[in-house]
């Protein structure tokens, strides 16, 4: 896959969770095993991270060049942290494990897909 397909996915991917993650807030969350019902706090802050994955994707489908690319880099930067914070909640024991571990494997996941795209950029 060429690096336009591979940022235009990515993008993609980035609006259709963020979307979702801001018009559904309580689905989204139990989608990840979380307690969206136990937690009245749970949908704002899944809105917040909606629009921070909608406005990451809409960085990279308005962008070219070398703008495109700290898109990319700005992405995989919060993405590692999502995995950071995974993993923090899976260890501190506020996170079940399995969602610790779906969370994390996400957000590396988009690591990686951000990385492949950069360096298919050269």
């Amino acid at each position: 896959m060429g690096q336009t397909n591979l940022v235009t996915s990515l993008a993609i991917a980035r609006l259709a969770v963020g979307g979702s993650a801001f018009a559904t807030p309580r689905q989204a969350g139990r989608a990840f095993g979380l307690d969206a019902d136990g937690n009245p706090q749970a949908p704002y802050l899944a809105r917040l991270f909606g629009a921070r994955d909608a406005a990451l994707g809409v960085g990279l489908l308005t962008s070219s060049g070398d703008a495109q690319r700290q898109w990319l880099m700005i992405g995989a930067g919060c993405d590692a942290a999502d995995a950071l914070a995974a993993v923090a909640g899976g260890r501190a024991g506020y996170l079940p494990k399995a969602s610790a571990t779906l969370l994390t494997a996400v957000a590396l996941s988009a690591v990686a897909w951000a990385a492949l795209a950069l360096r298919d950029a050269g």
